[in-house]
């Protein structure tokens, strides 16, 4: 075989279209992750704000009809969620680690209650119709970048336009260079006028919808259904993504398609006839995600105040 035929070959195009489709939710978590952290929150919630996004966004597509309604709401719930962690991590300069656990932790229980409330316990789960790939004819089986970029759908190109805008935000614009100021000195950012409470809850409300939108795609884009802890530990993934693509819009998506590389590689090796365990496949994103910790997670382009709260007296605490 060689390299054109395999590069066209349907097995391996069919790869690449989902390595992108299952790096996609990882990039938004990640994305909302980045306005976190470059403004100094740690937002180790984003695991749990998926999960509230992937089911707000299910319960009320599912009520209305409207998959757009059910993105806009599942942002929302991604917004309130991030705001609250502000009013904890920000105001009341609690600590940002056990803050973002706790409300993983909630963000499970909570979900399957109301799942189970409004649903019922019955083992015939209900559907709705997700998101459909856009039909770009001939691009879509162009070697290598039709797999990748012409086989999504709307919400994928909505998290692949939303790198290019984050980039632009933090690096050409004064919103931009505001997070990052408040990220590594917030004090001589207030000197400068920067409003650095301010900022930081509105870094922190972007993190919680980016976060729900990513979550979202997996109910509404992914799936079609809401399952239980369906995040199945992504927004733990976005975290190491954020240290690998130093904390950069560009390094995020390509960190990103690492991940869902792995990922697609262990689906489709479960179909394989090779003797290894279905348990060990399955642990290969998350074995790349400690490799990636062990790695990579040195100070290098971490924000000098990450993780400490800023006291107006002038101090900070650990």
């Amino acid at each position: 075989m060689n390299m054109l035929s395999a590069l066209n070959d349907p097995v391996f195009a069919g790869f690449l279209a989902a390595s992108m489709r299952l790096a996609i939710p990882i990039m938004l978590a990640a994305l909302g992750g980045l306005f976190a952290e470059r403004s100094g929150v740690l937002n180790i919630g984003l695991e749990g704000i998926m999960l509230i996004g992937a089911f707000v966004g299910f319960v009320v597509t599912f009520a209305t009809g409207q998959l757009a309604i059910g993105i806009v709401a599942a942002v929302l719930s991604g917004v309130t969620a991030g705001l609250l962690l502000g009013l904890y991590t920000i105001t009341l300069s609690a600590n940002q680690v056990v803050v973002g656990i706790a409300l993983n932790l909630l963000s499970v229980g909570v979900t399957s209650f109301f799942y189970r409330l409004f649903f019922g316990a019955a083992t015939d789960r209900p559907r709705i119709e997700p998101f459909a790939p856009v039909d770009f004819g001939g691009l879509g089986d162009v070697p290598l970048v039709g797999p990748l970029l012409f086989r999504q759908d709307m919400l994928a190109y909505l998290g692949l336009s939303l790198i290019v805008l984050t980039w632009f935000v933090m690096k050409t614009t004064r919103f931009g260079l505001n997070i990052r100021a408040v990220g590594e000195h917030p004090e001589a950012a207030e000197t400068l006028g920067v409003d650095v409470v301010h900022t930081r809850y509105i870094a922190i409300a972007l993190s919680g919808g980016l976060a729900a939108l990513g979550g979202a795609f997996l109910s509404l884009s992914a799936t079609g259904v809401f399952l239980d802890n369906m995040t199945a530990g992504r927004g733990y993934i976005a975290l190491a993504i954020l240290i690998l693509g130093r904390r950069h819009a560009i390094g995020i998506l390509f960190a990103a398609l690492l991940f869902g590389s792995a990922d697609a590689l262990q689906l489709r090796a479960q179909l394989l006839p090779i003797n290894v365990p279905l348990q060990f496949l399955l642990m290969l994103p998350y074995v790349l995600t400690i490799v990636v910790l062990a790695g990579f997670a040195g100070r290098q382009g971490t924000p000098a105040a990450l993780g400490l709260p800023f006291l107006r007296s002038g101090s900070q605490k650990g």
